[in-house]
This record gives structure tokens, C-alpha cells and sequence, in this order.
């Protein structure tokens, strides 16, 4: 329907050009149409896909299964808190925290969100993030999610390396 109305828009434009450029009345009068036939396009497509409507329903869920093909679904785990709720903070050991103040380790970090993640997290579920080492994100205030313990992961990843 937007591409409709993008070419109704451009045909209303093409028809304001010879209007200014030769004063004629026609060619203004029919960019106007133009213009009006836009605009109840683009009303009939609201009015056609309002909340409640059977038709619109069922033309989204024929969206839904096309766009199915590029998804990544991930499957939602029972520990996993909602979208829009942060995963508490890991109680990490003052020990551990010594330990992670001087790790150089990636982890990853939502922009505006408080914790820092491991790359495996379940929270993040496809959301965009950001790499950080551990001490820059310690250093910025970020702190360890609950669900992915990043800082006892990487402080036993850092001591079994130390035995090696």
C-alpha cells in the first residue's frame, strides 16, 4: 500500500510542476486529486488493518509465517525474566571480585541496561550488544547478571589457566 501511495504522492507532484509552470488550472486540480487519492489509500489501509479486524488478523499472521523463515527463534527458559525486566545481580564472592578487577576478558553489555553478560546468556536472546573487557565494564558501573555468573565463569576460567 506505501508504495501505492509513494507513486499517487509522486504523480501529485508531476502534476504540480506544469501547473506552477504554465498557470494552467487542470494540471493544479488534478495534482490535488492525486493528493486526496493518496490520502484515502493510506486511510483505507488504516481503517483495513485496525486492531479487532478478522481481515487484518489473518493478513498478519501470513506475514508472521513468511517472516518465520528469517527469525532465529530461541526457546524461552523458565529462569529467563521478561523482556523488559533485568536479570538480578550475581552475589559474587569478594575473593572473585579481586580477582575479576584485573581480568581483561570480553563481555557483553546492552547499552542503558546495568548488567554485563557472558556471550552465552540467555537473557540476551538476539538483542544488539556491546563488547567490553570486565575490568572497562567493572570501571562503568555495569554488574554481573544472575543468570549467566559471569564473574565466577571467568574467575574459573582464569584459575584453572593459572594451574595449567
Amino acid at each position: 500500500m506505501l508504495f501505492v501511495v509513494l507513486l499517487l504522492v509522486l504523480a501529485a507532484l508531476g502534476l504540480l510542476v506544469p501547473a506552477l509552470a504554465t498557470s494552467n488550472m487542470i494540471w493544479a486540480w488534478s495534482s490535488v486529486g492525486a493528493s486526496v487519492l493518496a490520502a484515502l489509500v493510506l486511510i483505507w489501509d488504516w481503517w483495513r488493518r485496525r486492531p479487532g479486524d478478522p481481515a487484518a488478523v489473518a493478513q498478519s499472521v501470513d506475514q508472521l509465517a513468511v517472516a518465520d523463515d528469517q527469525r532465529v527463534v530461541v526457546p524461552a527458559e523458565a529462569d529467563t525474566p521478561p523482556a523488559d525486566e533485568e536479570p538480578p545481580e550475581e552475589d559474587t564472592d569478594a575473593a572473585d571480585l579481586l580477582a575479576v578487577a584485573d581480568l581483561v576478558d570480553e563481555v557483553r553489555v546492552l547499552d542503558e541496561r546495568p548488567r554485563y553478560h557472558l556471550s552465552s546468556c540467555s537473557w540476551l536472546a538476539g538483542r544488539p550488544t556491546l563488547g567490553l573487557p570486565v575490568q572497562e565494564a567493572r570501571q562503568l558501573q555495569f554488574t554481573p547478571c544472575a543468570l549467566c555468573r559471569p564473574d565466577a565463569a571467568l574467575v574459573r576460567k582464569s584459575r584453572s589457566a593459572q594451574s595449567d
